[in-house]
């Protein structure tokens, strides 16, 4: 029986009486009305690719050893839970705290926690991928395959940026596999279907689609997931999303769900970028990436107007490690990273995942936007540490005395030279050099970025600065040259980051 909708068949008939009285459309106009890509039909059912790739799938089991309430000094059981102000809520407490500061509290044994996840197996001598998530902190991890065969498992090792683990067991036999893909053949809209251990319960399968893809859920530096609708649960983490060929082009990963339950919305790592760190996992022990060696942010319409840049592309350098693979290669403070080794930097999330897949001692080009012109420079990319921290800019001889402090007309802040007295007063560094921000007013340009007194102006429209009138100076410049903002690499207690301020008219804002 068909069931039609009563809306649409009344809007149907008043436009009958339209349809009728106009003229008769030629093949000609019909045909533009086809749609130019048709969707692939719906496959009809998973069965004999579920069955194909079931046996490939594991569950995997770790548990590991917790202290008890008595190792932790000041730590014990929870107090249960009363109206507030309830006599039983005091009593309660009178009573956990004698306990804790007495030594009275009674010794819990260790107790033994155990998580459930999922997994796959990537080649046939018992080479298995999954979830970082899964087995971290673990004393001990078991694989259970389709057959309910038990396995106890190595690791061989994992990585924490992209939340993958690769584990090693050994069976009399070759055990089935299953074989990475390329996700970036997947498209929104393909079908796809995971299979892991959802709740603990065992393989299983479920279906949906590609529904997004290049999603950053801020998980990492190199987020780049593959959204689905295919229901993921608690207990799937770690296994596979497969393709309609049967090829894993996902690691399930995570979820968003306000219940704890799959609601349509999982995020997979994209095989192309698991395959490389599972690799390097299984070799090395670790992933072992590409490092430029350069602190960035995102460029906004205000800094791309401000650098003469048509568009707001590209990562903004707003600081380079010294002594590395950036420093080496010329690459300054205010350069703007358009390209690296032929790939577009859209946007600055983009570039630290191309240079981590990029191999350790290539030399790539990296074009660059400098002094209103793109510019290719040669980098030779390093290894990036896992304690890798952002080197500090190389500090400059000690400035002379400074002139006195000044307003800095139509921005909204006053300026001064660093001082002895400053630099206690802000905490600044003996190598700190620039010029004191020592005041903003409200509502004006300074303080709409976030400026602050105690914040250090380092350059202004990428070139140094050491006194005020040098700030003021520059800044009467760009007026003069029509300019609509002025860029200033600014050091605050957050670290260095470039802020475009505008130069046009601000009148003060009314209370509302």
């Amino acid at each position: 029986m068909l069931f039609v909708n009563p809306r649409t068949f009344r809007a149907a008939l008043l436009a009958l009486p339209v349809l009728l009285a106009a003229p008769a459309l030629s093949l000609t106009a019909l045909t533009a009305f086809t749609p130019v890509a048709e969707a692939r039909p719906a496959p009809d059912g998973f069965a004999d690719l579920a069955a194909r790739l079931l046996p490939g799938v594991v569950n995997i089991a770790s548990s590991q050893t917790v202290a008890s309430h008595g190792d932790r000094p000041g730590v014990g059981p929870d107090i249960p839970l009363f109206p507030p102000g309830s006599p039983f809520e005091q009593f309660f407490r009178d009573f956990m705290e004698r306990n804790r500061h007495g030594g009275n509290q009674p010794q819990e044994p260790a107790r033994r926690m155990q998580s459930l996840g999922s997994g796959f197996i990537v080649d046939a001598s018992g080479i298995i991928v999954t979830n970082n998530h899964v087995i971290d902190g673990a004393d001990e991890i078991t694989v259970t395959l389709q057959d309910n065969t038990t396995l106890k498992a190595t690791l061989l090792g994992r990585d924490e940026r992209t939340d993958i683990a690769v584990l090693k067991v050994k069976s009399d036999k070759p055990l089935p596999a299953v074989t990475f893909g390329d996700s970036d053949h997947a498209r929104v809209g393909d079908w796809v279907i995971a299979i892991g251990n959802p709740f603990g319960l065992g393989g299983s399968v479920t279906a949906g689609i590609v529904s997004a893809r290049g999603r950053d859920i801020s998980q990492g530096p190199y987020d780049n997931f593959i959204q689905t609708d295919a229901a993921i649960n608690k207990g799937n983490s770690g296994g596979p999303l497969f393709d309609m060929d049967g090829e894993v082009i996902g690691i399930n990963t995570a979820i968003y769900s306000p219940t704890g339950g799959s609601i349509g919305i999982g995020f997979s790592i994209p095989s192309n970028i698991a395959k490389t760190v599972v690799a390097q996992l299984h070799d090395f022990g670790h992933a072992r990436r590409g490092w430029l060696g350069v602190k960035i942010q995102q460029v906004t319409p205000d800094i791309a107007e401000s650098l003469g840049l048509k568009e707001a592309t590209g990562a903004l350098v707003a600081g380079v490690n010294d002594g590395g693979p950036a420093d080496q290669a010329k690459i300054q403070n205010g350069d703007v990273i358009l390209r690296f080794d032929g790939q577009d930097v859209k946007e600055m999330r983009t570039l630290p995942r191309i240079v981590a897949e990029t191999d350790i001692h290539k030399q790539v080009p990296v074009t660059i936007w400098r002094n209103g012109k793109e510019e290719t420079l040669t980098v030779t990319v390093g290894e990036m540490a896992d304690d890798q921290q952002q080197a500090a800019l190389t500090p400059d001889q000690d400035n002379p005395a400074q002139p006195q402090s000044l307003e800095l007309s139509g921005l909204g802040m006053q300026v001064a030279p660093i001082t002895a007295d400053a630099r206690d007063k802000y905490q600044l560094g003996q190598d700190q050099k620039g010029v004191l921000v020592t005041g903003v007013t409200q509502g004006t340009p300074a303080a709409d970025r976030g400026l602050k007194a105690g914040d250090v102006i380092v350059e202004v429209q990428q070139e140094e600065v050491s006194t005020p009138a040098e700030v003021q100076d520059r800044i009467e410049k760009l007026r003069k040259d029509g300019r609509a903002s002025v860029l200033m690499l600014v050091q605050s207690s957050d670290g260095l980051r470039w802020v475009p301020l505008s130069l046009k008219p601000n009148p003060q804002r009314q209370p509302g």
